[in-house]
């Protein structure tokens, strides 16, 4: 695929989400643009959280993983769906009986100023550095694909990924990405399945085929019970996905944010629990795409291994680089584009809400005629502080190491987060306020420290996902320590 082909594309596709934009956000006000006036359908907000959810990471990245890590990867899906569960049996009953916009706003009930902004920095934090990372991985594949042609420089490639997402989103905010991530969602699954259908075509195999391919795959084994020590093992995988679902989804405002746009609460946790239906399915359809391009792989003859494809390059090279033709190319662009933009557009809302809301106290230190141009510009603020974070990791990040590095960084985050909900809701004991920040500083160093102990110790155990249990459980044993009596102490 030329690259005025894949530039035009995009185009058309900016295009559609800024008309979008002008019909969503008439309505230019606070109210609008934080919780779309709780007015959302709960069927669109599912649907749309299922991109939202997944990224242009997942869209490269699940496929890829099949070759060396079969299904493993659904067994921490499943936790997922418990997880799921559990947020709307417990977290949104919570959110809606305190009337909530900011997720956060609860600690400051239950801890004062202390937790409360502590609670906004870690969110802040990991939702920066994550979403950051999701868009730079697929703007570097555009620059690719396009602007290396051509000699665009990155950060003008970046500047404006991020100006358009602006665009489309300063006015109408959540609204907006309520209706953008419904069809940003709906190409993303179009793109999966096109793929499939594409290449099995190709194999000459009909829709029974290619489930029988699946099934009798070496890679499509899921359960793993035989070793603890192996990071495919079934219960930390399970147990990972139930707390990562919590804390990331839970305990995150951009995610929260969508569901506290319904109107009810029943409507809001039916909401939840078909999206995470929705979402394990979609997941296995993304599995077994990855069983597919390694059997069309092997159809044609290729060693990918010795060609150098592996992992994330498996997808895209399959899908872009070889004859499978036009329509196997446009549809893994729209694709990856509609599963990264979501994502981003998701987290920018969520960061200005959060900031203005959490940091700068908007509706309480300001009057009404001033909120919707600090929020405003608060926005442009993120948009650019994004701009910037991009173009550094463009100048640090070199290999796939450093990257994983910065996803664990970002998940760190979450740790002291879950932490702090968890002892918020399950204990009445009262904390100092000046403690609270302490402890979520020292509880990520800790458990970094902790996560270096097999390799010192020349132990087989190694530490996955599971960490960010270690680092929640240090949080609440250290709110414990430092609180005292029964009643909740406000500072």
């Amino acid at each position: 695929m030329k690259a005025t082909t894949v530039l035009l594309i995009i185009a058309l596709y900016f295009l559609m989400l800024i008309i979008i934009s002008f019909v969503t956000g008439k309505e230019d006000t606070n109210e609008v643009f934080f919780r779309a006036k709780r007015q959302a359908p709960w069927y669109l907000v599912a649907f749309g959280m299922i991109g939202a959810s997944l990224s242009g990471i997942t869209f490269i990245s699940v496929p890829g993983w099949v070759g060396t890590k079969q299904f493993s990867y659904l067994q921490m899906v499943l936790g997922f769906v418990v997880g799921y569960f559990i947020i709307a049996g417990v977290l949104l009953p919570l959110y809606y009986k305190m009337n909530l916009t900011s997720i956060y706003t609860y600690l400051e009930e239950r801890f004062g100023r202390s937790g409360y902004k502590t609670g906004s920095v870690l969110f802040l934090i990991a939702r920066t550095a994550g979403a950051s990372l999701r868009l730079f991985l697929v703007a570097g594949v555009l620059q690719l694909l396009i602007f290396d042609e051509w000699g665009v420089p990155f950060w003008l490639t970046v500047t404006l990924t991020i100006v358009l997402i602006w665009v489309y989103t300063a006015k109408g905010g959540i609204k907006t990405i309520i209706v953008t991530d419904t069809l940003q969602t709906a190409f993303m699954l179009i793109a999966l399945l096109v793929s499939i259908y594409l290449i099995a075509g190709h194999m000459q195999l009909s829709l029974g085929g290619v489930v029988d391919l699946v099934r009798r795959s070496d890679y499509s084994q899921v359960f793993f019970f035989d070793d603890y020590n192996d990071p495919r093992y079934f219960w930390k995988q399970f147990l990972s996905g139930v707390f990562i679902a919590i804390a990331m989804t839970g305990l995150d405002q951009g995610m929260m944010q969508k569901n506290l746009t319904v109107k009810t609460l029943k409507d809001s946790q039916k909401n939840m629990r078909w999206f995470s239906i929705a979402l394990f399915l979609v997941n296995v359809l993304f599995l077994s795409l990855g069983v597919i391009l390694l059997a069309y792989a092997q159809f044609r003859g290729w060693d990918l291994k010795s060609m150098g494809i592996e992992g994330d390059k498996i997808f895209p090279y399959i899908a872009v680089k070889t004859d499978l033709g036009f329509a196997a190319a446009l549809f893994f662009v729209l694709g990856l584009i509609a599963a990264a933009y979501s994502s981003a557009d998701s987290s920018m809302t969520a960061i200005t809400t959060s900031f203005s809301l959490d940091i700068l106290d908007l509706n309480k230190r300001y009057p009404p005629s001033r909120r919707k141009r600090i929020r405003k510009m608060v926005h442009i603020g993120v948009s650019l502080f994004f701009i910037a974070v991009l173009i550094f990791y463009s100048q640090v990040i070199k290999d796939k190491s450093i990257i994983d590095s910065i996803f664990k960084f970002a998940g760190y985050t979450y740790g002291p987060l879950l932490g702090l909900f968890a002892f918020g809701i399950f204990t009445k004991r009262k904390v100092r306020g000046w403690t609270i920040p302490v402890i979520a500083i020292l509880s990520p160093v800790l458990t970094y420290g902790i996560s270096l102990l097999p390799d010192y110790m020349g132990w087989k155990y190694q530490f996955g996902f599971e960490l960010l249990l270690v680092n929640a459980a240090i949080t609440f044993a250290g709110l414990w320590i430092a609180g005292s009596g029964f009643q909740t102490q406000r500072k």
